[in-house]
């Protein structure tokens, strides 16, 4: 079928006007795959619905995008987000936590305060450590097994590798890449300092470049910028490191240990966090951290508005928090931690507290 489509698309096509639909998966093994979808679609549009799948790699390696303007509509299926999980794992509990995740909403968007009673707490603790430690791909959140899980992991860490990096992206330093990679998964949630990785690895910064900007092109990681008003204070450059999967990055480090054994635990929730802030809102997310290292995990940008975000597992709250509560003003923040439940006027701020699975 591949040899047909690259050698012959109009004819290829032609065999299934009748089905009405065509379904071409894994598209990026095809040569100049663009050029043919785009032919595809000027002759037979009319008559023919394409729907073209692609890996991570896809519209880097394929570059559909510019032979398709205005023609195509772009569906981006990251691993499922925790809503989708328990759709998966417990539709029974999906309408309890949706009024629960839209109360949050509600109070972020609108200040309407959260009165809604906890219950089944329990059963989404037990059902988030699940998703923090195998993540949310599909093949893996089916399993039941655990070694299965772990099993189905690696291999997705070395097909990503060996298919994406090595055959398709072409890069030929697999080594550096790879090292890089771990080192990334073993500082998740860390400022991305160029020159320390740069000496670490020997490599030069349009090299360490690309490769973050493969690494993010291809949904392995997120880069967080910071939030940043006075310039002379507060960091306006650095990055964070985030990982698109918990999951993934837990096969990375090779530490699949329950949350309560982990010494990372803070980090996946925070991971987990800015993921779920990542599904539900299309606004601008970033951090905050001074000079002085004053520190709030998220900012979310909501037009005029921001909204700061403290994952926390404490009960104090730390005067980085503070901090930004007395320079911003903010009219609401979000602080989601391991067991308050309770909204508070700090200042100016009305300050919601909210379990983990709550966002």
């Amino acid at each position: 079928m591949l040899t047909a489509f690259e050698s012959s698309p109009k004819e290829f096509a032609n065999r299934f006007i009748e089905k009405k639909l065509l379904f071409i998966d894994e598209a990026q093994y095809c040569k100049e795959a663009g050029k043919k979808i785009k032919l595809i679609y000027d002759l037979f549009s009319d008559k023919l619905k394409l729907f073209v799948t692609g890996s991570g790699s896809f519209d880097i390696k394929v570059e559909v995008g510019k032979y398709l303007v205005g023609r195509a509509i772009y569906f981006e299926l990251l691993p499922l987000d925790f809503e989708e999980f328990l759709l998966w794992k417990a539709p029974d509990l999906h309408k309890i936590f949706s009024s629960y995740k839209a109360a949050v909403k509600d109070f972020i968007l609108n200040g309407k305060p959260i009165r809604i009673e906890l219950v089944f707490e329990h059963e989404f603790r037990s059902l988030l450590q699940e998703y923090l430690i195998f993540g949310g791909f599909p093949a893996v959140v089916k399993e039941e097994d655990e070694e299965i899980k772990k099993g189905l992991l690696k291999n997705l860490v070395r097909t990503y590798l060996e298919k994406d990096i090595f055959f398709f992206l072409n890069i030929r330093h697999l080594e550096k890449f790879r090292n890089l990679l771990n080192y990334l998964s073993f500082n998740n949630g860390s400022l991305v300092e160029f020159s320390s990785i740069m000496r670490k690895f020997k490599i030069d910064f349009k090299t360490l470049e690309y490769y973050l900007t493969i690494l993010k092109s291809t949904y392995i990681i997120d880069l967080i910028p910071p939030f940043y008003k006075n310039l002379s204070t507060e960091l306006k450059k650095t990055k964070k490191i985030y990982f698109i999967d918990t999951g993934l990055r837990n096969s990375l480090i090779n530490n699949f240990l329950p949350i309560e054994s982990r010494t990372d635990k803070g980090i996946l929730f925070e991971n987990f966090v800015l993921n779920e802030l990542r599904a539900n809102f299309e606004d601008k997310i970033c951090y905050w951290r001074t000079t002085g290292k004053a520190e709030v995990d998220f900012v979310l940008q909501l037009g005029q508005n921001v909204i700061p975000v403290k994952v926390k597992s404490g009960v104090k709250l730390r005067k980085g928090f503070l901090s930004f509560l007395n320079t911003y003003k903010p009219k609401r923040a979000l602080v989601i931690t391991e067991r308050e439940f309770k909204t508070e006027k700090i200042g100016q701020t009305e300050v919601a507290f909210v379990p983990h699975f709550f966002i």
